[in-house]
């Protein structure tokens, strides 16, 4: 099997900046490891590079990778000075060799906290239809309000919220290791008082405590991924980061179409969940703490920088299945140290919090913020939490049916994420964004026109959903996240992502909350009516204010906002 990636800038002799994570990274952007490992082909004495004016080298991966033998992968690696396209050295070629345990291991488990953010809204979906139903919820209390009812589908989000607030202050103190290790804990926490609660009131407690561990999960996973694995794959693995949050939805859909017709079945459909988050737990402690941390707290002065280093190169040595306390790990762990101290000496010059909502970080702050809104605002975090509903209402009388629906809604989710992983930058944002908005708007439409006027046609309301969901996929979805950690200016870039996850949370809770009141006050038509509207507005905004980033450096992307 052959491999490829993207001819990107990989690391610099030198101050280098890049983003690690589309909902949350630290305070300075950087490559991790400024040296990777790597084999010399050639002997060093027949390289010569020449460097530019400014001193400054820069690295490319070629475009195509190979395989070694043994489980190993090597990347080469094309040396280039100042950006130029050519090749300098005769020949020189560099190769960082790692095992695929090594690998999959520390990207799995924390991805595992997306899986459970995603299984979440699949098992809702099932779990809201077993729970009303006075023949199978197993309750006294079946009979909720639609307010009751958006509480109890909304209760996760708003502990999300809450634990993305709770966690921007101590996320350093706790590390993105132990962070994960307590999301573990409460995501089993959250399932098990759910599963067995004996009241409304102890059902709305664990729902929140599922949420916290979902605003912890989802900061600390894309830190932890971006800062231990291999800097020519870190890209990759972040986005399928973004698959194994469908894989959970789908997870739960599959899950919730099985136990939809047994007494009680909401209890499993959030139960199972447990299991999966003590496999998360067990392998996030089994796993060393992020190398990059270690020395971040050693140059904050919060501990020592000898005792810290030296626990940065056990772990790195780990990380890529190398001998203990080996050269090359010992090395690269002293650049880095090295970097960070540098990066460290100007930190007054990072922008203050108030400065994201002035000039150049302003406008960002409306192209980001504003993506991250319409992305909720239009109706998706409805239409998946209410997907069994929706179908149910629209002539899938039978609970059965209804939900082995939605699996098949999942299954075409995880379909069309593949696809914008692989086209977004072929196709560009803006391609992706207006097109799929605008189906979006089509099939808002067409739902609104089912409850209206076509009601004997169940199947428009299925084709209506799938358009929905594929077209979310390759536009909202993962663009919206990636378009937030390009278009912030450096100085602002933390604060400014910190806002949109707030915004994201914040909006997601409302909007899944006031679905089933507004279902009741307005109709299923005029409701879709509605979203259908904000999703015509959202593509305005889209077509007037959302600037092309494709194949921009964020340094062409900082002027090209400032102008």
């Amino acid at each position: 099997m052959a491999s490829s990636a993207v001819a990107r800038p990989l690391f610099t002799l030198g101050h280098s900046n890049s983003h690690s994570s589309p909902l949350h990274q630290p305070k300075k952007s950087q490559t991790l490891f400024s040296t990777p490992s790597i084999n010399i082909s050639h002997p060093p004495s027949k390289t010569s590079f020449h460097s530019p004016s400014n001193g400054r080298f820069r690295f490319f991966l070629s475009k195509k990778g190979n395989f070694l033998s043994g489980g190993t992968t090597a990347s080469k690696i094309r040396a280039s000075a100042g950006g130029e396209a050519n090749s300098i050295g005769s020949n020189a070629t560099y190769q960082e060799v790692f095992t695929w345990s090594s690998v999959i291991l520390p990207f799995v488990f924390p991805a595992l906290g997306g899986l459970l953010f995603g299984y979440d809204i699949g098992a809702t979906s099932g779990a809201t239809i077993s729970l009303l139903s006075p023949e199978l919820s197993g309750t006294t209390w079946f009979n909720l309000s639609a307010v009751q009812l958006g509480l109890v589908v909304s209760g996760s989000l708003y502990g999300a919220l809450l634990g993305s607030l709770l966690v921007y202050p101590i996320a350093d103190f706790l590390g993105r290791r132990r962070e994960l290790m307590i999301a573990s804990v409460l995501y089993g926490l959250g399932g098990l008082i759910t599963a067995s609660t004996p009241g409304l009131g102890v059902l709305l407690i664990g729902r929140l405590v599922y949420g916290l561990g979902i605003g912890l999960a989802m900061h600390g996973a894309p830190l932890y991924i971006a800062e231990t694995c291999p800097s020519q794959i870190r890209g990759t693995l972040i986005s399928l980061k973004e698959l194994f949050i469908v894989l959970g939805i789908l997870l739960g859909y599959f899950v919730g179409s099985f136990q939809i017709n047994a007494v009680g079945g909401w209890r499993y459909m959030y139960g199972i969940s447990a299991p999966v988050a003590l496999i998360m737990g067990l392998g996030m402690w089994s796993l060393p703490p992020s190398p990059r941390w270690l020395l971040l707290r050693a140059v904050e002065g919060k501990a020592s920088i000898q005792e810290y280093k030296e626990k940065a190169i056990s772990a790195l040595s780990r990380l890529r299945g190398r001998p203990a306390g080996d050269k090359v790990s010992e090395k690269q762990i002293e650049d880095t140290l090295d970097s960070l101290k540098s990066a460290y000496t100007d930190e007054e010059s990072e922008g203050s919090f108030w400065e994201v909502f002035q000039g150049p970080s302003l406008k960002a702050f409306i192209i980001g913020g504003g993506l991250v809104l319409f992305q909720q605002i239009t109706g998706q975090p409805s239409v998946l939490y209410y997907a069994g509903s929706i179908l149910q209402s629209a002539g899938f009388s039978a609970a059965t049916d209804a939900t082995r629906v939605s699996v098949v809604i999942g299954l075409f989710k995880l379909v069309m994420t593949s696809v914008a992983v692989l086209k977004v930058d072929d196709l560009g944002r803006r391609p992706l964004l207006i097109g799929g908005i605008s189906g979006i708007a089509l099939s808002l439409f067409l739902l609104s026109a089912y409850y209206k006027v076509l009601g004997g046609f169940p199947f428009v309301a299925v084709a209506a959903l799938l358009l929905y969901v594929g077209c979310y996929q390759i536009s909202f979805g993962p663009i919206s996240w990636l378009m937030v950690s390009e278009i912030f200016p450096i100085r602002t870039r933390g604060k400014g992502i910190s806002l949109a996850v707030l915004t994201n949370f914040g909006s997601n809770a409302i909007v899944t909350f006031a679905f089933s009141p507004l279902k009741d006050l307005l109709g299923g038509e005029n409701l879709f009516l509605l979203f259908g509207a904000i999703a015509l507005v959202s593509l305005v905004f889209v077509v007037v204010f959302v600037p092309e980033t494709k194949g921009l450096s964020l340094e062409g992307i900082e002027s090209k906002i400032s102008k």
